[in-house]
């Protein structure tokens, strides 16, 4: 298996040819990298003009290795040809290094780049990404990898120590500046002029002086498709580099394989946690977790839910200031709960889209505390007070309703929860725990500290964690609490036995305007539409769920007979197969073809539109795709992640809405549609449309 590392931008506050001159101290032997034994020059260039100059050195490198690998190899040292490439008119050097030493069996490539800081120029950046594949090793595959692995990671940091060690050597020694290369007399090229109202001795170093150069916190990132080591460490904290380099990978595979929006890069970071840094782990999880979001619209859950009345009455739950650490702090009264009451009155969807808003703030209210206090604040704390839990709780469908909720916080809200307190928990709180517990995460149950009566008072208890002037009241802290204190759900207020929750599946978004529908092998389902007059608009926005579909529009003078057929396979929230083509139907005598077949990836999302040229009736089809060929890519899309974590392979879900307009209503968008805003979510704001469609029909994109 290749391994790859890939760094952030490293900026080095001080101009391109004073960083240089410190990186050319490093050479021909640099006492502050051990490992590195000494260079030999083999080639050196310049351009005419002197703008170009090309180093290639042999490097000498002392690998730290057990000594019986050492000898069973039969290598003391390890060489390294590294080439290095200064263009001092771009003011840019590019090194390029792979290993001589075990070159059939080990392949080590190397890229490093310098460059100007795009919104200051006396500026420098750093980039470097490697890759390592081990081939074949004597059998020590495996532990050559670890110990290449960990040197090369080790010496990461100590590259960019040693810049700073050289540029403060220059300084102590009077070197400040260094003037940039200009093109020989005669040349013709012009002499770059140095800023209005600044000689090149006047320029500042250190970036706080006044008078600097230096910008505003926010020009801080070279480029916003790149991320900054200082913003990695001021907005999501104190990575390795191997966890940086994960990070900016599986952001970077998100970036070039994603069709819809990506997500904020604190919210790829926890899946990469949940899943130990292990991006193909991460990536899988992160991909399920994304067509979920999108399927179910919850990038709008802040905006659209409103609690139910009753909910805001007798769900025991609330936001209460922060704790030690600045986490934002939720408070739960879960023992004062009625859960059966809730559970009955209002069903479990209305509990699952409460809690997902919840989710949704703890993230949005991090994201706020990690301005206000100045360091990332990635978690929430959750205080659960257990008074009054009884065997009560221990309902069996409100116990379902909760694992549900778990596994779905679990699946989509890793790692946002920082520490749980439970306190007053009392003796029939083991038998609930016992339910609970296997469905919570390993290092998610290692947040958990639970208090039995009164153990949460004094040193050791709550204070340890929470401020004591935020402790709520009725745990005999000083702070009222706005917490509502349930109580007993009035049964007037459940719902009749005929309107039973869906005991399968958790639905959402019922009264949403898309219906879903499942697509199995030979069996397409298919819509109808019946146009009166010529000149119609037919418009359509669909999103594949799972599996891979061919989309076609066909046109009838004959009324088609749906065979419906309820899809036992897919569930009761995979919604109707029906068949409206009849198999005795030839296609271009009993029906036409209108609109080109459109193969539909997974997890993409469509909107098309036809201009109709006939009365009678348009059918939409989506039938399944046969299996895709095998890719030479070693980096699997989006949709090939999301195919492979899917079940079987004999049945497609999507999500679609039509309508048709009359020809002078329609503009040639979906801003017709009244799903303009999205394409189910924020996630699919960049969309596929049916390019294929003929020459009569109009695209919206």
């Amino acid at each position: 298996m290749v391994q790859k590392y890939q760094s952030p931008v490293r900026v080095y506050k001080y101009p391109f040819e004073l960083v240089m001159a410190a990186y050319e101290k490093r050479f021909p032997t640099c006492p502050e990298i051990p490992v590195f034994l000494g260079s030999e020059i083999l080639h050196e260039s310049r351009s005419e003009d002197g703008a170009i100059h090309v180093i290639e050195r042999s490097c000498k490198l002392n690998v730290d290795a057990p000594r019986l690998l050492k000898k069973m190899a039969g290598v003391e040292y390890v060489f390294f040809i590294q080439k290095n490439t200064v263009n001092w008119r771009e003011r840019t050097l590019r090194i390029e290094a792979h290993n001589e030493t075990f070159a059939n069996r080990v392949v080590v490539r190397e890229t490093c780049s310098y460059s100007v800081h795009p919104e200051n120029e006396e500026w420098t950046c750093f980039e470097q990404s490697a890759s390592l594949d081990i081939k074949s090793f004597f059998g020590f595959e495996s532990t050559v990898e670890k110990i290449a692995m960990k040197q090369y990671t080790s010496n990461i940091k100590r590259g960019k120590e040693v810049i700073e060690h050289y540029l403060k050597e220059l300084i102590s020694q009077g070197i400040t500046f260094i003037p940039r290369w200009t093109p020989p007399a005669g040349s013709g090229r012009d002499e770059p002029s140095p800023a209005v109202g600044q000689e090149p001795g006047d320029i500042p170093l250190d970036p706080g002086a006044p008078g600097s150069p230096c910008p505003s916190a926010e020009a801080a990132s070279p480029d916003a498709d790149k991320l900054d080591a200082e913003y990695i460490e001021r907005y999501l904290g104190q990575l390795t580099p191997l966890q940086e380099s994960c990070l900016i990978r599986l952001r970077q595979w998100l970036q070039e394989t994603h069709k819809g929006k990506i997500p904020k890069d604190e919210h790829i970071l926890r899946f990469l946690r949940a899943r130990d840094f292990n991006i193909d782990k991460a990536r899988e999880m992160l991909c399920q977790s994304l067509s979920w979001r999108k399927q179910y619209q919850v990038d709008y859950i802040l905006q659209s839910w409103r609690p139910p009345a009753l909910l805001q009455e007798y769900y025991t739950g609330g936001w209460h200031y922060q704790d030690k650490d600045g986490r934002p702090l939720y408070i739960l009264r879960l023992g004062q709960m009625d859960t059966k009451g809730l559970v009955k009155a209002l069903g479990e969807e209305s509990l699952l889209r409460h809690v997902l808003s919840i989710n949704e703030e703890g993230q949005k209210r991090c994201e706020e505390n990690t301005n206000i206090f100045g360091r990332p604040i990635t978690s929430w704390t959750c205080l659960v007070d257990l008074e009054g839990l009884n065997m009560r709780h221990l309902w069996r469908p409100g116990v379902k309703a909760l694992l549900r909720i778990i596994e779905v916080v679990e699946d989509n809200y890793p790692e946002t929860l920082g520490r749980l307190l439970i306190v007053r928990a009392p003796r029939v709180f083991p038998v609930l725990w016992t339910l609970v517990s296997p469905f919570i995460n390993e290092n998610t149950r290692q947040k958990f500290l639970i208090y039995s009566g009164n153990n949460y008072q004094g040193s050791g208890g709550l204070v340890d964690y929470v401020d004591k002037e935020v402790i709520p009241d009725f745990l005999g802290g000083d702070c009222m609490c706005t917490v509502p204190e349930g109580g007993l759900v009035p049964k007037s207020l459940y719902q009749t036995e005929d309107e039973p929750e869906n005991s399968d599946h958790i639905r959402l978004w019922t009264e949403t305007i898309y219906h879903s529908a499942s697509v199995l092998r030979g069996a397409p389902h298919e819509i109808v539409v019946e146009i009166l007059e010529g000149e119609s608009v037919i418009t359509w926005d669909f999103d594949i769920l799972k599996g891979d579909v061919v989309f076609s529009l066909f046109h009838s003078k004959r009324a088609p007979e749906p065979s419906h057929k309820e899809s036992t396979l897919a569930g009761p929230c995979a919604g109707d197969n029906v068949q409206l083509i009849d198999r005795t139907w030839v296609l271009g005598v009993d029906f036409s073809r209108v609109e080109s077949p459109l193969v539909c990836r997974e997890g993409e999302s469509i909107q098309g539109s036809h201009v109709t040229r006939w009365p009678g009736f348009y059918i939409l089809q989506w039938k399944m795709h046969g299996p895709p060929p095998c890719s030479s890519s070693s980096l699997p899309r989006v949709d090939d992640v999301l195919a492979s974590l899917q079940g079987s392979g004999h049945k497609c879900k999507l999500i679609y809405y039509y309508e048709v307009l009359a020809s002078k209503d329609f503009r040639g968008s979906m801003s017709s549609l009244e799903s303009c805003n999205s394409g189910f979510s924020q996630l699919s704001g960049v969309t596929t449309s049916s390019s294929q469609s003929q020459s009569s029909s109009h695209l919206s994109r």
